[in-house]
């Protein structure tokens, strides 16, 4: 995760530090992976339909990346890249996102398109 995150650029050629947002990265990824079991879990037995064209599994996803929808300013994001210790909100869910399978299936992902990674490259955490 700290190579897949060391090499986003957040602004200005400016990539995010890494060995800073490790642990919030990794508690990113496992909170979802653990949000998309649970919802699993809690679903299986109702009869979830397709709403406005989206599958249930996408409408989970579309929520996820909705709670850290925003727009910040370069200066500000020049100087949280090497200061916060969390990631950037675009790769909050980009980066959790291109590590789950699960995701890829619900959206039809086929290999070389943006949010997939080789198999090879995939972080797992558990």
């Amino acid at each position: 995760m700290e190579d897949q995150y060391g090499g986003y650029i957040v602004v200005d050629g400016i990539h995010i530090n890494s060995k800073l947002t490790l642990g919030e990265d990794v508690a990113d990824l496992g909170g979802e992976i653990l949000g998309y079991m649970a919802w699993q879990e809690a679903t299986k037995e109702k009869d979830l339909k397709p709403i406005d064209g989206l599958t249930p599994e996408q409408r989970f996803f579309i929520g996820f990346a909705q709670w850290d929808c925003s727009n910040e300013r370069p200066e500000d994001l020049r100087v949280r890249a090497m200061t916060d210790p969390h990631s950037p909100p675009e790769y909050r869910i980009n980066g959790v996102l291109r590590n789950m399978p699960e995701f890829e299936k619900a959206f039809g992902c086929q290999a070389g398109q943006p949010m997939t990674k080789p198999r090879e490259k995939v972080c797992k955490v558990w």
